[in-house]
């Protein structure tokens, strides 16, 4: 039986079925800011067949045994909350973190390998903007949505309609993925020179795993919480 079909949008399958994410992540498609793109677009912009694609996709998706969070299930509380919980809370961490080891790495080793200079500047830049982001989210745009959730009513907001927080909150990921994409092609996609040493390894394991979240994350608001809390406003308008 067939899961999927090349004219689904590759944010869709993520969303249905997570386990072939790692494939996408594999194979450099965007399924999270390029979420809304058919897996046929998105293949065809990698220069991938389509499908033999959909042959590796349907393959994970039979062989898959691990239990999946099934996130369009959740509630919107619920699911804000994890996205709060899970990613957010990774981000607090793992960017100083990384902060700390892109300034060391490139102040060691940016002589012998100039891109370095270039990743610190791309990776101080984008982890400054999304500091700010999460706040936004965690303040402004989380809370609205819980409290639409909650109420009969929609909630008055100086934000005006929820579209409106959620369009620049879309605008700040669409920021990250090209910064993602910089970070992968200056890094050889992670791969370390043969005289890496093990800073410079650690380095660019913790960009990759970086990426691999900023995509779950992003793909999670994008594709699911944003378009969601965007039809329960549309439909309580409707009832008022």
């Amino acid at each position: 039986m067939t899961t999927f079909q090349i004219s689904d949008t590759v944010g869709k399958i993520v969303r249905d079925r997570p386990s072939p994410s790692r494939l996408f992540e594999q194979a450099k498609v965007d399924y999270c800011c390029g979420g809304k793109k058919t897996l046929d677009e998105a293949c065809r912009k990698q220069g991938i067949d389509p499908q033999v694609f959909l042959t590796q996709l349907e393959a994970i998706a039979t062989s898959s045994q691990e239990p999946e969070l099934n996130i369009t299930t959740l509630s919107l509380t619920e699911l804000a909350d994890h996205i709060e919980q899970t990613h957010h809370a990774y981000l607090h961490t793992e960017l100083p973190r990384l902060e700390r080891m892109v300034t060391k790495v490139a102040a060691v080793h940016g002589e012998r390998e100039p891109r370095l200079l270039q990743i610190k500047d791309i990776f101080l830049a984008v982890s400054q903007e999304l500091a700010t982001h999460l706040q936004k989210e965690e303040r402004i745009l989380f809370p609205m949505i819980r409290q639409l959730e909650f109420s009969t009513v929609i909630p008055s907001s100086h934000c005006g309609t929820i579209a409106n927080p959620i369009r620049q909150m879309e605008f700040e990921h669409d920021d990250a993925g090209v910064a993602l994409e910089q970070l992968s092609q200056l890094t050889d996609n992670y791969t370390p020179p043969e005289w890496a040493c093990n800073s410079y390894r650690a380095m660019l394991d913790g960009l990759l795993n970086f990426e691999r979240d900023m995509y779950q994350h992003i793909h999670k608001e994008n594709n699911v919480l944003f378009p969601k809390a965007i039809a329960l406003e549309q439909s309580k308008s409707n009832q008022n």
